[in-house]
């Protein structure tokens, strides 16, 4: 059997299970999203090279003052990316994934930032690269963004995993917008899990270079393995995280855990990164329930 598929079976049982825990317990997972919501914002700008932390992030969305000078930018990239994040949880569940909802969430992400490119795809001679990677032609957008789209429909048997990596390849490889693809990018990934049942993922800013060199893989060889990986390990500690919160469990730092059980902290921290152990990652820090 694949280690995806692997991946994915175990992905399932902690969704019966999240599933499970979950019954009566919908203000609990309120409060869970709502904390989530600041480290879905600094992560993905953060990728984007937004200088903010987490705790600034976290500031900004309080509307707590700085102690230092922050751009007007930065601070709408937080502010709008947040209102993007908190609006899909009820979006998703009412509509499907298309070229449409695509450019409203981009015209809320852009407004204030960029009102010239907000909520539209590029046109004429707006190209864009990344590195050394240069994006399709504004001619090729649409045709591309509706492939991509009725390859995922068409796909619905098919793993989550592998689905929602080959969605977010083709739609970063196509870059579609002047400015946002990253950000617009992670948040159509959690547009179609929430959609299809499954809980958000927050792909980390510590894990960039891979994150990158999934994009380098595709691009080059056409492959979606690194990112099948990013995407499994992803909803994996999404789930843990939940189901910690849901079961009832008190939850530790895997610093403390490691030291009432007397076992080595650096073992448990490569489990963690494999997820292979219950443990998952809030505010940079490794936690479990126990």
């Amino acid at each position: 059997m694949s280690k995806i598929l692997n991946v994915f079976n175990k992905i399932n049982s902690l969704r019966e299970r999240c599933y499970k825990a979950a019954t009566g317990k919908e203000a609990l997972l309120q409060l869970i999203a709502e904390t989530e919501v600041a480290e879905q914002v600094y992560n993905s700008n953060a990728i984007e090279n937004s200088t903010l932390t987490l705790e600034e992030t976290e500031k900004i969305l309080l509307q707590i003052d700085l102690d230092r000078y922050i751009t007007e930018r930065e601070i709408f990239e937080a502010k709008n990316l947040a209102r993007v994040v908190v609006y899909i949880e009820k979006r998703a569940k009412e509509k499907e994934l298309d070229l449409e909802v695509i450019l409203s969430l981009h015209k809320m992400l852009i407004s204030n930032i960029r009102d010239d490119v907000a909520g539209r795809f590029r046109m004429d001679n707006e190209y864009v690269r990344v590195g050394s990677y240069i994006a399709p032609g504004p001619k090729e957008v649409v045709d591309r963004l509706e492939k991509m789209l009725a390859e995922y429909n068409a796909a619905s048997q098919e793993n989550i995993i592998k689905r929602l990596a080959k969605l977010h390849l083709a739609f970063e490889h196509t870059h579609p917008f002047v400015d946002g693809n990253g950000r617009i990018g992670r948040v159509i990934n959690n547009y179609v899990l929430i959609r299809e049942g499954f809980v958000p993922i927050n792909i980390k800013f510590i894990d960039r270079q891979k994150y990158y060199d999934a994009f380098r893989e595709f691009d080059q060889k056409g492959a979606t393995l690194e990112m099948e990986e990013i995407v499994g390990k992803a909803l994996t500690n999404s789930y843990h995280k939940r189901l910690a919160y849901l079961e009832g469990k008190k939850i530790i730092t895997l610093v403390d855990y490691a030291k009432n059980n007397k076992l080595s902290h650096s073992n448990l921290i490569n489990k963690a990164n494999r997820q292979t152990i219950e443990a998952f990652l809030e505010k940079n820090v490794w936690k479990i329930g126990v």
